[in-house]
């Protein structure tokens, strides 16, 4: 058994989960600063419409991390069961059909977008005056899709070896860097939203780099070599199966991205769309820390599950509960204590900010209790059960909130503010229905225990 092994199988739980998800944390902390900043040197360069170009352009992105994060994190839950279970070639056939399916996959995406670019950002709401700042962003983003989605499918296979460092290290890499280039492109060269994009592929190829470098330099456990991209039926079926909610949970933002820019088009205009803009970057930095910590929870509960080992198990799943909402609701605490100073940041334009705090408030308010829904969506990918998290990953997004930005606006005097209402109540029932889904899981797994 190697170190990272015996440390998943065997060290406490408390310090284990510690140790992979604080350096997780914090490279997704700074993923999410990279994108606040991004948004600040933007609205603050060009304005705010810019702003509201760069919302219309990232559910695209969006499908790009899509596909990316389902292979990652397909391969991903593979890859921990078969090392816990002491498969070391099926893991590293895993890998290699997940490298191969990011080549097709993106070669794909990348022939689709630049030949329905247009149509598909008018899809997602780009009203006339949004459309050039789009576009222009796009155009550029595609180059780098590649690079951009084999190092997000990487980075998973690198998690679930217990090797969170440098996890941590591919995303400090790629983002640090993308602010630093953010504004040295976009305040100094004065290139506006093209300097946004130039800054974030040339950031992202410096991330592949690095894990091409991890992969090959000989660091990892996995040993990936030119036989194991051999196409395997049933590995390819393991990780899209399993890692099919997490293309859903992307995919279902570009979805709610469709209804919800739309009808801020029809219901509030650019402004609204600019503020959504501004407030879902603010959303992801406060999600993002929680990301990090199922990052974190995601080996722990894959390695013991393939190990036998339900107890840990257990326990991984309710300190992750506890420290998503101790983060959660830090976070939702600062927003609601300082919506002014946080829309103030984005744009010197006061009409962005006099709109945007009360919106803010009220979309955040229950970010606080969705730990529950994180947590259980994870637990099911780590254990190979496709189906329910599949089911949790779409109650909050597909499943509620779609229908209720659609019914509120019509049942409301304050058409724009049912738009904005949809969110904390979708939150809040999502949360209880996956609370109830989880304790029918910890029950079963309960029982694993007793037989075992």
């Amino acid at each position: 058994m190697n170190q990272r092994s015996y440390m998943l199988e065997n060290e406490k739980i408390k310090s284990l989960l510690l140790k992979l998800s604080l350096p997780a944390t914090i490279a997704m902390l700074v993923n999410a600063l990279y994108n606040l900043v991004d948004a600040i040197f933007i609205g603050r360069s060009v304005g705010t419409l810019a702003i509201g170009g760069l919302s219309i352009a990232l559910p695209i992105q969006m499908v790009v991390m899509a596909i990316a994060l389902m292979i990652g994190v397909g391969a991903a839950s593979a890859i921990s069961r078969s090392l816990g279970a002491k498969d070391i070639e099926k893991a590293d056939y895993v890998a290699g059909n997940s490298f191969l399916a990011i080549i097709v996959l993106s070669g794909i995406t990348v022939i689709l977008g630049y030949t329905f670019l247009e149509p598909l950002l008018r899809i997602f709401g780009a009203t006339d005056s949004l459309l050039p700042f789009a576009k222009e962003y796009m155009s550029i983003i595609f180059m780098g899709t590649i690079f951009f989605s084999f190092t997000v499918a990487s980075n998973n296979l690198v998690r679930a070896e217990g090797n969170a460092k440098t996890s941590m290290f591919i995303m400090l890499i790629g983002t640090g860097l993308n602010i630093i280039l953010d504004y040295i492109f976009i305040m100094v060269f004065n290139y506006g939203v093209k300097g946004a994009a130039i800054a974030t592929i040339l950031s992202q190829f410096a991330s592949f780099v690095y894990v091409m470098i991890y992969l090959y330099g000989g660091k990892s456990t996995l040993k990936v070599k030119l036989h194991h991209f051999r196409p395997d039926i049933s590995i390819l079926r393991e990780i899209f199966t399993v890692g099919f909610s997490s293309f859903a949970r992307n995919i279902v933002g570009s979805l709610v991205a469709i209804i919800i820019n739309n009808s801020l088009r029809i219901y509030g205009g650019d402004i609204a769309i600019s503020i959504y803009g501004v407030i879902n970057r603010v959303i992801m930095f406060l999600f993002m820390p929680l990301f990090g910590v199922i990052q974190g929870m995601q080996p722990i509960a894959g390695f013991n599950y393939g190990a036998k080992k339900i107890d840990r198990v257990k326990e991984v799943v309710r300190l992750s509960i506890i420290t998503i909402t101790t983060l959660a609701t830090i976070g939702t605490l600062v927003g609601l204590l300082f919506p002014d100073e946080i829309m103030n940041l984005f744009s010197k334009e006061p009409e962005l900010a006099e709109q945007g705090s009360a919106v803010l408030r009220i979309v955040i308010c229950m970010i606080p209790i969705i730990g529950v829904q994180i947590v259980g969506a994870t637990l099911f990918q780590s254990l190979g059960k496709a189906i329910p998290a599949l089911i949790v990953t779409l109650l909050r997004q597909i499943i509620l909130l779609i229908p209720l930005v659609i019914i509120l606006p019509l049942t409301l005097d304050n058409k724009l503010l049912g738009v904005w209402l949809a969110f904390p109540i979708s939150d809040l029932v999502s949360s209880v229905i996956s609370a109830v889904l989880l304790k029918v899981e910890m029950r079963k797994i309960s029982l694993e225990i007793e037989e075992v």
